[in-house]
């Protein structure tokens, strides 16, 4: 192999096995392990670090990945240099390094044969079937072969878009796309007649925290009654399984989306009591890529030259990629056995500001220097750091290690309705009354009028 490559002129490697040290490889040094990085991007002005270690774990490569940007250097990633030898890669096929690698979360174990169980073969029905947890939903549903996957959704091009891609990936499955508003409880109840679903989904939700303060009257309408409808309609249609897709906001919701999702979540709760349907809900924090991600706003304020704004220096969130959400949600499908409240394992928090220094470093800029960060302050509804568990619910294993149960809580039927009767009736009101008329139900912690 040329020590020059593509006008690269290779310096040596960084490798943590210290029988190696001073050795040589190709007739270049290595030259330390991972600890040495920054010392030799100073000694030999490296502009550019290539890491190509594919076997190691992912919790590794984002430990090693964070001492390389910390460098101010370059950082791209190859499967391996001895594929390269091969001739079965070359430098071309080098990639950036992808906020997903920063995370250092492995890939999640699913039992195949235990989701087979509940979708091959059965009529599926995802709702925000085109937005980013729904359409992946019917990417990762479609292999298991259902009968029929229903694919629901307000906007017509976002439902247009999944249906294309799936229809090119999965010629054989049977795909019915489906506008419909989760609002429209007549619309919603002629969807369950006409194709009976044995499994839904629930994704569609409005999601955005400040919007959402507001418009409360939206996320009612969208968040509470929407699920009621479709969950409503699940029990009388005879559904065996029936998913939502929740959130950490749902915890000591600080939001109206955060209250309007654990209400959601009451709500099927106290269903499972007498339904025969099994309702259960998922609740896992912030994705990446998805509509309304940090992630997107930053890459954009990056490449218009800055400055980058986050909200508070000491703000936190849980992160995982879409896939992986999805991939639990759906095994959590498969242990469900009624009324759980789901928790995803989301590893550990991420530092927003962290994230933000990490994305312009990744770009090839410095932070403070190149690109500017600034403080916009905490926006209404927000929280500094989100939660996964009320003190009350605890926390139980499930024979899956990435996925948590919480303690079910016991809810009034009764009592669930008067509350839902009293929001109905606020519906189009001041967004104070219709905030107060959620307080009611969900105290919201230090709320924001």
């Amino acid at each position: 192999m040329s020590p020059n490559v593509n006008d690269r002129k290779l310096v040596g490697f960084i490798d943590d096995d210290p029988q190696k040290h001073f050795l040589t490889a190709y007739n270049l040094p290595i030259l330390g392990d991972r600890h040495a990085i920054e010392s030799v991007v100073i000694s030999h002005q490296i502009k550019e670090i290539i890491i190509a270690i594919p076997s190691a774990p992912k919790t590794v490569i984002s430990e090693i990945i964070n001492l390389c940007i910390s460098t101010g250097a370059k950082v791209k990633m190859i499967p391996g240099i001895r594929d390269m030898v091969n001739g079965k890669i070359s430098f071309s096929t080098m990639r950036d390094v992808d906020v997903e690698d920063l995370l250092g979360r492995d890939p999640v174990k699913t039992d195949l044969v235990g989701i087979a169980e509940y979708v091959e073969d059965k009529v599926v029905l995802v709702t925000g079937a085109g937005g980013s947890i729904g359409s992946e939903l019917c990417r990762q549903i479609s292999p298991f072969r259902p009968s029929r996957l229903l694919l629901l959704g307000h906007g017509e091009n976002s439902i247009y878009n999944i249906e294309m891609e799936l229809k090119r990936n999965f010629p054989h499955l049977h795909i019915e796309p489906i506008i419909a508003d989760v609002q429209d409880r007549a619309r919603i109840d002629y969807v369950f007649d006409l194709y009976r679903p044995q499994v839904v989904f629930h994704a569609a939700a409005h999601k955005h925290v400040p919007l959402m303060e507001k418009n409360p009257s939206e996320a009612v309408k969208n968040n509470v009654f929407g699920t009621q409808n479709v969950a409503d309609s699940a029990d009388k249609y005879g559904v065996d399984r029936f998913v939502l897709i929740s959130s950490d906001k749902a915890v000591n919701p600080t939001s109206v989306m955060g209250a309007t999702k654990r209400i959601a979540e009451m709500y099927v709760q106290s269903l499972n009591v007498h339904s025969k349907t099994k309702f259960a809900s998922v609740r896992f924090g912030n994705v990446l890529g998805s509509r309304g991600s940090v992630i997107p706003l930053f890459k954009k304020q990056i490449s218009a030259g800055g400055p980058v704004t986050v909200t508070h220096p000491d703000m936190v969130r849980y992160f995982m990629t879409i896939p992986e959400a999805v991939q639990l949600v759906i095994q959590a499908g498969a242990l469900s056995k009624g009324g759980e409240i789901f928790i995803l394992d989301m590893g550990e928090p991420v530092r927003i500001l962290k994230l933000a220094e990490d994305l312009i470093r990744l770009s090839g800029y410095e932070p403070y220097v190149d690109i500017d960060i600034e403080f916009s302050g905490i926006r209404d509804g927000e929280k500094l750091y989100e939660e996964l568990l009320t003190a009350e619910e605890g926390a139980t294993k499930t024979q899956h290690e990435r996925i948590y149960i919480g303690k079910p809580s016991i809810i009034s039927q009764k009592e669930l309705d008067l509350e839902f009767s009293r929001l109905e009736r606020v519906i189009g009101e001041e967004p104070k009354v219709v905030k107060d008329a959620i307080e009611s139900l969900v105290p919201i912690l230090e709320f924001v009028s």
